[in-house]
């Protein structure tokens, strides 16, 4: 059995553990959820856009596990500041309780994670990027996106 959350999770795609009780990476299957839940688990974070594929009944097995299921689709009709104002909502309120933020391969969760970093980690924006690439940020389109948040919410 898993010690940890992030040990319950290592085997999703783009695993990773940027910071202390929270768990970042692709989508999870039934059983890493379980053992999620297991190992202390509180909150799943969910950012992929309803349409997309699913190989579970994500809300339902959340529900059946206890956890706290909160989705906010991020797609390409969804980067605007609003939205990541609410991801940024949802990490500050899960502070401190082990929580998995994840999308379908992590690229999405990099990109979002960078003003989080920045803004409220006191992350420098070099390192915050580093960080987003550990995590799976691929996308140059969604770099900018978190980035130029980032930037103007640092300066404003």
């Amino acid at each position: 059995m898993p010690s940890t959350p992030f040990d319950a999770l290592s085997g999703i795609p783009n695993a990773c553990e940027p910071l202390p009780s929270l768990v970042t990476g692709g989508q999870p299957t039934e059983a890493q959820l379980e053992a999620f839940r297991a190992a202390g688990g509180e909150i799943v974070l969910d950012i992929r856009a309803p349409r997309e594929p699913r190989p579970l009944d994500e809300v339902a097995v959340n529900q059946r596990l206890g956890l706290e299921y909160l989705v906010i689709p991020v797609g390409a009709a969804s980067l605007s500041d609003a939205t990541l104002e609410r991801i940024l909502d949802a990490l500050r309120m899960a502070q401190g309780r082990a929580t998995l933020f994840h999308c379908a391969s992590g690229n999405r969760v990099g990109a979002a994670l960078i003003p989080y970093l920045v803004l409220d980690q006191a992350m420098e924006e070099e390192d915050a990027v580093r960080q987003a690439i550990r995590v799976g940020l691929t996308s140059p389109e969604l770099l900018a996106w978190g980035l130029d948040y980032a930037r103007r919410q640092r300066n404003a």
